[in-house]
């Protein structure tokens, strides 16, 4: 296992959609290829944006079981401003590099469970993804041919069970002006300036936010302002100011609630919901089954869980720890990675030896 992860940490997958030229998830993928070529298991590739794969790979039951998936993305960010991007490097039980903790451990820990399982009653399979960290095609594309009776979501959480994270939404406001050499004030109307009033009923929102009664486990909701793009040169005055802002949105809100709150005219560009599951659900049980000392945990960035649970896949999020996810430095605590591994497998075998709907 440990020397798969040094592997995936030491191929280049940043995505391209974030870095220009990148690779991309295809040597990866690959490797996975290379890793699950026995007659134990399927190996189905889904690629329909050209030159970004995703694997499916099936470890069949004997069809009387319900089915689990494991899911994990095989991008990354970049690596503009890391040293040893693609070290692999290990130091005192910790591997090193862009992706160790976000999230090739996950990936590793989900190949070494799909090896070591137990025949079963009920499928298993192992989702290996691409695009999370822009727009998650890879999953999105996943969920078009497969729905599982239930996910877990790799993503790194200490080995905590996250049952909730925040869904975001991205607007854009673009406030009109009139351009005119910088001379001409009678003719000119600067869109920076007629921006302000927008951007004082966003302030005031933004705080307001902050006060509202916060979700038990994600805190309360939140909006910042993104960008601010205005003007074209020192002498002409702004024909248009663009605001583009950032909205977190906790359980039970809605995106076309978020966008009522927002200046006139201000329009939705992309958004994502959030995600939660019942903390007695049947996979949390069996997760705190494998990991008694977990503790019960929502987690701030967005994972693509949300896409499960919006498809009625019963989901939770559970993986190793490290840190440094999109940081100059980043590892994985290798212990965790095997706990990890350890614990899909007793969660898949409980699970998928009940019989069920597949």
């Amino acid at each position: 296992m440990h020397a798969l992860l040094a592997e995936l940490v030491r191929t280049n997958s940043v995505n391209p959609s974030l870095t220009a030229g990148a690779p991309g998830e295809a040597p990866i993928a690959a490797i996975l290829e290379r890793e699950f070529a026995d007659s134990r298991f399927e190996v189905h590739r889904l690629e329909e944006t050209p030159g970004r794969p995703s694997l499916v790979i099936r470890r069949p039951g004997s069809g009387k079981g319900r089915s689990l998936m494991l899911n994990a993305h095989m991008d990354t960010v970049g690596v503009e401003t890391m040293a040893e991007p693609f070290s692999g490097r290990v130091e005192g039980g910790r591997l090193y590099g862009r992706g160790a903790y976000d999230m090739k451990g996950s990936l590793a820990a989900a190949v070494a469970a799909m090896k070591a399982l137990p025949p079963l009653a009920g499928d298993v399979y192992l989702a290996a993804v691409a695009d999370e960290e822009f727009g998650s095609l890879g999953t999105e594309e996943v969920l078009r041919h497969y729905r599982p009776d239930a996910a877990i979501v790799t993503e790194p959480t200490g080995l905590d069970l996250c049952i909730a994270h925040k869904g975001f939404a991205w607007f854009e406001l673009t406030v009109e002006g009139r351009a005119s050499h910088g001379s001409r004030p009678d003719l000119g109307v600067d869109a920076n300036l007629a921006a302000a009033a927008a951007l004082q009923q966003i302030a005031a929102l933004s705080a307001e936010l902050l006060r509202r009664a916060p979700h038990p486990l994600l805190g309360p909701p939140s909006l910042h302002v993104a960008t601010l793009r205005g003007g074209t040169g020192w002498s002409t005055y702004a024909a248009a100011c663009t605001i583009q802002m950032e909205r977190r949105l906790v359980p039970g809100e809605t995106v076309e609630g978020a966008l009522g709150e927002l200046p006139p005219g201000t329009r939705l560009v992309f958004a994502r919901p959030f995600y939660e599951t019942k903390p007695n659900s049947e996979l949390v049980e069996l997760a705190r089954r494998a990991l008694p000392a977990a503790r019960i945990t929502g987690q701030t960035p967005w994972f693509d869980s949300a896409l499960y649970a919006a498809a009625g896949v019963e989901t939770l999020v559970l993986g190793p720890a490290g840190e440094g996810a999109h940081a100059d430095v980043e590892w994985v605590d290798l212990q965790s990675v095997e706990q990890a591994a350890a614990a899909y497998v007793q969660i898949a075998t409980e699970f998928c030896q009940t019989e069920g709907h597949r």
